[in-house]
């Protein structure tokens, strides 16, 4: 596989401004830089206040740069209209969130086929296959017909994990993606991470404060005030 090929995501002079034209106007991300490869497995680190969420929104889709460019799988995004944002997003992007915010009134198997159901409506017999195969690659194939309410924390985020990985995603972005969980739980979502990226060439993010989880990445990159201050192969893993 060639290296562009292989390219992920690529920023060039990332910038985002807010309020722009007026008075107030303040530029939070300055002119970033960034390649992110398939066989990628990154943490993205630093201090309350230098971007990190920013860059989040940016890195999938949900909001657009003032300046600079951000291609995802090598198309341009920054002149994407909603809608054109959002297919790319719900086809090549999946999500970890500190909450995991399934839906409580659907089972696990209706939590982890949502994104699928968004784009398709009602889910298939492949859909549901697909959906079981990555419940039982969590480790929670017994699962799939309980609610929310039934499952322990550590579980829920598995789920949450499966959805996000239900739309087989080129791209997923972690946001302290076991902020909520006891060591042994997160432990067990760090290694499914590991497995989807190295198996099905799943680029990997993880955002952080926590350090004992950046150390675990192959790659450490270090946002302060707004700007990508180093980017660095994590000397412990490689």
């Amino acid at each position: 596989m060639s290296e562009a090929t292989n390219e992920v995501l690529r920023l060039q002079g990332l910038r985002k401004s807010y309020n722009v034209g007026l008075p107030t106007e303040t530029e939070i991300l300055h002119g970033l830089d960034l390649r992110l490869q398939r066989s990628d497995f990154a943490a993205l680190v630093g201090p309350s206040g230098s971007g990190k969420s920013t860059l989040l929104n940016l890195l999938g889709l949900l909001d657009a740069p003032t300046a600079g460019e951000l291609y995802l799988l090598g198309q341009p995004t920054r002149e994407m209209d909603d809608a054109q944002r959002t297919a790319l997003r719900g086809g090549s992007i999946g999500f970890v969130f500190q909450f995991h915010h399934l839906i409580p009134a659907f089972t696990a198997l209706e939590n982890v086929l949502m994104p699928l159901m968004v784009v398709h409506g009602r889910p298939t017999a492949a859909m549901r296959a697909q959906g079981l195969k990555l419940l039982d690659a969590v480790g929670m194939p017994e699962f799939a017909d309980r609610k929310p309410a039934e499952l322990s924390g550590g579980q829920q985020q598995r789920v949450a994990v499966a959805r996000a990985l239900v739309a087989q995603p080129a791209l997923l972005l972690a946001d302290e993606p076991t902020g909520n969980l006891d060591t042994r739980s997160a432990a067990g979502v760090f290694e499914l991470f590991r497995q989807f990226n190295e198996q099905f060439g799943c680029a990997v993010l993880v955002v952080t404060h926590d350090p004992r989880l950046s150390a675990q990445c192959d790659r450490i990159i270090t946002l302060v005030d707004g700007s990508i201050t180093s980017d660095l192969p994590n000397s412990v893993t490689a």
